[in-house]
């Protein structure tokens, strides 16, 4: 008969029950099994075992490998998270279902291929029949000034009103959420919950910035406001240099822009007016590469003065929005 190992603890016990020192009882099983007998050591734990008063020549049971947790009840669990709360957390996933982050990453990583990326910035959110409207108004100008090399362009200026926001940005890692491997990556809306904010009227030519003039605190933008106090400064800064200068102007159909009273000004100082669509399209590419967004922020800045604005400052605002930041078609 082939002993096993409890064969050999019975026979151990035995001996120990008889008196035997450790050395002895190892002496006897290897006079009697030679190399099949037990080592020494193994000898002295069941002696010291049985000195502390265990029985049992049984092994006794372990705990051993915890069962997995990477079941389809928990990746459910998960992916129910996600939909509720995109912006959820590993520590959050963890204190919810009781489970380890590294059970955590493999049921995102690996069952359902879900990856954290931050949402991008978009002006504003568009219906398909007003990109088609953008889109259209950009070719008829395209054609109109000849791909841009016509010389009209120099003579065109654009500008509209603008608020200046003061706001807490939402944080790069605030704005990361879970994307499921089948969509599409998020987007936000630029403008943000403001803390405060000023209006301004910004105008821009094909070499840049050219006027930038605020409205005054409780006032708002009428008829009266524009052809006062708006349209003759930035007018007086184009015609500066040259007094009879031919202005087309690009301003979108507001009703101080499209008014009696405005229109009435316009025809009296010889400003042409440049088309739009019926959404108010801004697109200015034709203007020149220095008048894009970030371009336009600086020259805003650097041309604002604060003597007359002191109300408006670089350290107290941010641009969140000018007439070219509002741009839905480039050329």
């Amino acid at each position: 008969m082939e002993l096993n190992r409890e064969h050999f603890r019975a026979i151990i016990f035995h001996n120990f029950r008889r008196g035997l020192s450790r050395q002895e009882c190892f002496d006897e099983l290897n006079s009697l099994y030679s190399d099949k007998a037990p080592a020494y050591s193994t000898v002295k734990n069941w002696y010291n075992e049985f000195n502390r008063g265990r029985c049992s020549i049984q092994d006794e049971s372990r705990a051993g490998r915890p069962k997995s947790v990477v079941v389809p009840e928990k990746i459910n669990a998960v992916r129910e998270l996600i939909k509720q709360d995109r912006h959820v957390t590993y520590r959050e996933i963890e204190a919810s279902l009781d489970i380890s982050m590294t059970s955590i990453n493999k049921i995102l990583h690996e069952h359902l291929s879900v990856k954290k990326i931050c949402s991008r910035w978009i002006p504003h959110n568009l219906t398909n029949a007003q990109k088609k409207a953008r889109v259209d108004w950009c070719k008829e100008m395209l054609e109109k000034y000849i791909q841009g090399t016509s010389k009209a362009v120099y003579n065109i200026y654009t500008g509209d009103e603008s608020w200046i926001y003061a706001y807490e940005p939402e944080t790069k890692q605030q704005s990361t959420v879970w994307v499921f491997q089948d969509e599409a990556k998020p987007t936000k809306v630029v403008r943000g919950r403001s803390t405060s904010k000023q209006m301004i009227a910004c105008f821009f030519g094909i070499n840049g910035h050219v006027a930038t003039v605020a409205l005054e605190q409780r006032r708002t933008v009428n008829s009266e406001w524009y052809t006062t106090i708006c349209l003759p400064e930035v007018i007086g800064e184009i015609r500066k240099k040259q007094k009879n200068r031919r202005i087309i102007l690009h301003h979108d159909n507001a009703s101080s822009h499209t008014s009696t009273q405005t229109k009435a000004f316009l025809t009296e100082r010889k400003i042409e007016l440049m088309g739009s669509t019926q959404e108010n399209v801004r697109s200015q590419r034709w203007l020149g590469k220095d008048t894009q967004r970030s371009r336009s922020k600086e020259l805003l800045w650097d041309n604002l003065d604060s003597s007359k604005h002191p109300h408006v400052s670089r350290a107290n605002y941010s641009l969140d929005s000018c007439p070219l930041n509002n741009s839905k078609c480039q050329l």
